[in-house]
């Protein structure tokens, strides 16, 4: 999510985002302390960007065996990095060593630090702790250093061709629902978008990647033809005048099938695409995909 904003969500749209249901959210309240929401004046529960962090943490600690009893002595030796700040433990050094590299145009360096983190983490985890601070870093730096927009390049290069690589790779393993997913028009950051693909696939989604600048009336084509269970349409950058309420409105009604909007533009134009009948999936990748599993399975497509 944006650091800058501080939503506030119902119980049952984090139970969305996050796979989670109301009563075990309740429960990790009552029971452990987990997560304590806010309340409005009549006592319902609400939650904030960091609480479905939270959430996420807990869910991982959970996957790997910990007893939830136990996950909250866990978290804060696990406390994840603020957004543009070095990650704890081995994660920090990564960082500074590809964000070194790319300063450095060195390209041989760069993939020998990436494979490296790769050789002893999981790929997604890799994304999350090193690349996307990396990412936030090096979008910080466009106003303030000399170069700093080819060093954004130079790394959206090297990463195009990484994930593509690992995107071809996955493609013949996955069995899951397919799903079409592009830029938005006028969005020419692939990046988030081949992350997203990443994330799905191991999920076990089956991507159809349409990448940069795509029209929304040719999704509708991509995924009539595919027979594709959803689609997915990536923008960071504010969006045409228009596009929202004509455009994904036109997509929605003539694609019949779930339409989903992630990156900067759903956190910021919620509303907006809730009203042209899409749904919003914030810039978290792990609860996007959980989300579109959670929609498509209770459609009966998962």
């Amino acid at each position: 999510m944006h650091p800058g904003l501080r939503e506030q969500l119902p119980i049952r749209t984090v139970a969305s985002l996050t796979g989670v249901n109301a009563v075990t959210l309740r429960a990790w309240e009552r029971r452990y302390g987990l997560i304590q929401p806010l309340r409005t004046a009549s006592g319902h529960r609400l939650y904030t960007p960091e609480h479905v962090e939270l959430i996420r943490r807990v869910l991982a600690l959970v996957e790997r065996g910990v007893p939830i009893s136990r996950a909250g002595d866990l978290l804060d030796t696990e406390a994840p990095a603020r957004a543009g700040a070095a990650p704890r433990g081995p994660w920090r050094d990564y960082v500074e060593r590809m964000a070194s590299a790319i300063a450095g145009f060195d390209e041989p360096e760069l993939d020998r630090i990436y494979e490296e983190a790769l050789s002893v983490h999981a790929i997604d985890r890799v994304t999350r702790e090193v690349v996307m601070p990396l990412l936030v870093r090096l979008g910080a730096r466009w106003e303030k250093v000399d170069g700093a927009v080819a060093e954004e390049h130079f790394f959206a290069t090297y990463l195009r061709s990484k994930l593509g690589a690992r995107l071809q790779h996955r493609m013949r393993y996955a069995t899951g629902p397919r799903i079409v997913a592009a830029c938005a028009p006028g969005e020419h950051h692939e990046i988030g978008l081949l992350l997203f693909a990443l994330e799905a696939q191991l999920a076990g989604m089956r991507v159809v990647l349409l990448g940069a600048d795509t029209p929304l009336a040719d999704l509708a084509v991509a995924q009539q033809r595919s027979r594709s269970a959803a689609i997915v349409v990536s923008s960071s950058v504010d969006p045409a005048p228009g596009l929202i309420a004509r455009g994904l409105a036109d997509l929605v009604q003539n694609a019949a099938v779930p339409v989903f909007v992630g990156g900067g533009t759903a956190v910021r134009q919620r509303a907006a695409i809730a009203a042209a009948g899409a749904i919003a999936l914030g810039n978290t990748l792990e609860d996007g995909v959980r989300l579109i599993h959670a929609t498509l399975k209770g459609k009966g497509r998962a």
